[in-house]
């Protein structure tokens, strides 16, 4: 009969024990043993909670000197990210990566939108002169979204401050109307003198119950402007991504490795860029390599992710030339097919820990890009190294997300296609300004697939549907919940944490074989309903 121990001394007899339960990081990604795996191949073992879900600090780098509150960013696809997209994860905490399947102005424009969406102190606010008309206040409204406007005797930043204009002025206004004669004096404005801090400026606007605050030297010129709109979303939105000097909305944009996208990303970087997300479906090409040196030498201050990279070797290449980030992924989509088409790629999970557990050595930070298909996903991408997510199917369905819902047997659905689709290649454009060759044809579609010059496209993608995920305000947050909650049932208080355990043998995993996998789901019901939140 065997002899039971005392309850007492099961810790001392876990002790004993050669090594911990399941497999470490090292020991789970050995591809000469496991061969190449994917999210769904394995689990983190959980580790003990001592703490509660919503103390799990999800703070994580994007680049070397940017860091993001909640590490999720939206794919650069025509289908995921524009400019309302890319406003609501920037205020949820991550960013949203906006598109280049279209002319470079329009792009500029987006990246505009967002970086004047929100701001700490307006440092260059649009200002109009007093013989400026109505009609010059509705064409301001229609391209920037706003209308409060300073007047100063010049018309420009640094002339003396003589009113002010909002929607309430020129309401019932005629368009010729001129400025003068509907705004608001200088003497019923509350101002602010230079050299107040943003703490103080915010409190005299807040008492002020104004919903504008012009900051003006000993002179009475204009130096700055502060808004009430933004006050609110600072209330609303504290994990919002933001520029430390300005406050404004952190934005990023993709290009391509072409000679017209110098030209892009000109336009781009006057527009306010603030992340370049070089966008190609391989990396590791002397058109990417050229591409970032260029761009480290014309703009040193704006950050740069490079890839896409799937292995040790094209993330070296890429960390020689200067990239402050790297994509990881190569036909992991849903809707990319370039691994069936190329026979070229590497399963998504292998393919992050390969490149993270080099790439981390440097300080380069790793972007998980594709594969994401719920909650859990992102939290084992993060479990194997990577330091964000980027998402593509999972927010398409959004309110967000560009296009329009339709319905398709009674179900509310929104188009979704890949990068690599004949329907994304034939949206591309061809701005004349920017393009000197067939080699040049400015198309997001054909340049990340290197297929300008081809005759014949070849489809790296497919187009379908998605169904209604409903507001990105609501569904950010169900992730970022859900991902507290698998941080605390691992028995970790940040990501940073979760990484050191990882790389250090301590955080541990399992294999899941299918049964396994069929286990973990949904199974033996008649019927069942799958609410992912409530609210």
């Amino acid at each position: 009969m065997t002899t039971l121990l005392p309850p007492s001394e099961a810790l001392a007899h876990l002790a004993t024990y050669k090594q911990a339960d399941g497999l470490s990081l090292k020991q789970l990604m050995d591809s000469n043993q496991h061969g190449g795996l994917t999210y769904n191949d394995f689990l983190v073992l959980p580790g003990h909670i001592d703490f509660p879900a919503n103390e799990v600090i999800l703070e994580s780098k994007i680049t070397k000197k940017i860091t993001l509150k909640s590490p999720l960013l939206s794919s650069p696809m025509d289908t995921v990210t524009e400019t309302e997209m890319a406003i609501a994860m920037a205020l949820l905490g991550g960013l949203g990566v906006i598109h280049h399947n279209m002319s470079a102005s329009l792009q500029a424009s987006m990246v505009r939108a967002v970086k004047k969406f929100e701001n700490g102190f307006i440092t260059d606010p649009v200002v109009l002169s007093p013989t400026n008309t109505c009609a010059d206040v509705w064409a301001i409204k229609e391209k920037f979204g706003f209308c409060g406007i300073p007047i100063t005797d010049n018309g420009k930043l640094g002339g003396k401050l003589i009113g002010i204009v909002t929607g309430r002025d020129v309401q019932f206004r005629p368009s010729s109307a001129l400025l003068s004669t509907v705004m608001t004096s200088e003497s019923d404005l509350v101002v602010a003198p230079a050299g107040v801090t943003l703490e103080q400026a915010n409190a005299i606007l807040r008492d002020s119950k104004k919903g504008k605050l012009p900051l003006v030297d000993d002179k009475g010129c204009l130096v700055a402007l502060l808004a009430r709109s933004d006050l609110l979303k600072n209330k609303d939105y504290p994990l919002a991504s933001k520029k430390p000097e300005s406050k404004q909305l952190l934005c990023a944009a993709a290009i391509g490795t072409r000679n017209p996208d110098r030209d892009r990303l000109r336009l781009l970087v006057d527009a306010g860029l603030d992340i370049v997300v070089l966008d190609s479906s391989q990396g590791n090409s002397t058109f990417q390599i050229d591409m970032i040196k260029w761009i480290k030498k014309e703009f040193p201050t704006l950050e740069v992710i490079a890839g896409n990279v799937v292995t040790r070797e094209q993330a070296a290449q890429l960390i020689v030339a200067g990239a402050d980030g790297l994509r990881v992924g190569m036909g992991s989509g849903s809707i990319c097919i370039t691994q069936e088409v190329t026979a070229v790629g590497r399963p998504q999970g292998t393919a992050v820990h390969a490149v993270s557990e080099f790439a981390r050595k440097f300080g380069v930070p790793v972007i998980a890009d594709g594969g994401i298909s719920n909650v859990g996903h992102i939290a084992k991408a993060l479990a194997l190294g990577a330091s964000t997510v980027m998402m593509g199917g999972l927010l398409a369905g959004t309110t967000e997300s560009p296009g329009e819902f339709f319905y398709n047997e009674g179900k509310r659905l929104k188009k979704y296609r890949g990068m690599g689709s004949i329907d994304a290649m034939d949206a591309g454009t061809k701005d004349s300004a920017l393009t000197t060759s067939k080699e040049d044809i400015d198309n997001a579609a054909t340049s990340r697939y290197f297929s300008e010059g081809d005759s014949v496209r070849v489809a790296q993608g497919v187009a379908g549907a998605v169904a209604d995920k409903g507001s990105l305000r609501k569904f950010v947050p169900y992730l970022i919940a859900g991902l507290q909650h698998s941080l605390q049932d691992m028995g970790v208080r940040s990501v940073r944490e979760m990484q050191e355990l990882a790389f250090d043998g301590r955080l541990r995993y399992e294999l899941r074989t299918a049964s396994a996998q069929v286990e973990g789901n949904v199974h033996g019901l008649h019927s069942y309903e799958k609410r992912l939140f409530s609210s």
